[in-house]
């Protein structure tokens, strides 16, 4: 598994998230689960993810809910497992920064995402196994674009230097390979260590639940 996954990630340097919603039901068998493709460049499906939350929380804790987001090659075989705990003891404060954890393979920690405190604009430090901070990521001043792509920039420490970005994409691009549905796209340099490229996926889910209200959910 880690060995598929490692080969994956290696020669990736762009990741497309694409909710699956015909197949919801009849793979997944409930209402309240969610299921995602990640696509190459090319838009052909590398991985799915099945996230895995209780009911209660989905209904009354969004966007602060707890969830196990697990991602499958296409033999099924689980290479990475997406861990976000409940944050707050009450569903209508926010009151703790936002974390989770990723796996990969699942069972081995391949590192953390963190939201830092800022008054003005989204942040979040992508961290290693070790906590050891890697790299910063920053959002725009304002998430909601009336349907226009947002992007996240990935910085180095330092915040001078932009490495990457996440971005959500609401309309078709890419040549319509993919349906006009809103998508994330994940671009990081190919050499970056194919551990925090797993975090990178982590912490795309986490900016979905936390901005856009689950926008790839039930679409």
């Amino acid at each position: 598994t880690h060995h598929l996954a490692y080969f994956f990630f290696k020669q990736l340097d762009r990741i497309i998230i694409h909710q699956q919603v015909e197949l919801l039901g009849a793979i997944l068998g409930t209402e309240t689960s969610s299921k995602y493709e990640i696509k190459n460049h090319l838009g052909q499906r590398v991985y799915f993810a099945v996230e895995e939350n209780d009911c209660f929380d989905r209904n009354l804790c969004s966007p602060i809910r707890s969830f196990t987001i697990r991602i499958a090659d296409n033999t099924g075989r689980e290479v990475i497992r997406v861990i976000r705990p409940l944050r707050c003891n009450s569903c209508w404060f926010p009151c703790f920064l936002q974390e989770l954890e990723v796996q990969s393979p699942p069972g081995t920690i391949a590192g953390y995402v963190v939201q830092n405190w800022d008054p003005f604009l989204p942040k979040f430090t992508i961290q290693n196994e070790s906590k050891e901070d890697v790299l910063k990521i920053v959002g725009p001043y304002a998430t909601c674009g009336c349907f226009e792509d947002v992007d996240f920039e990935v910085k180095a420490l330092n915040e001078m230097t932009t490495i990457g970005k996440i971005s959500k994409y609401w309309s078709g691009f890419v040549n319509n390979v993919f349906t006009n549905t809103a998508n994330f796209g994940i671009q990081v340099p190919v050499d970056l260590d194919v551990r925090i490229k797993a975090v990178m996926i982590g912490a795309c889910f986490l900016i979905d639940l936390m901005f856009f209200e689950n926008s790839l959910d039930g679409l």
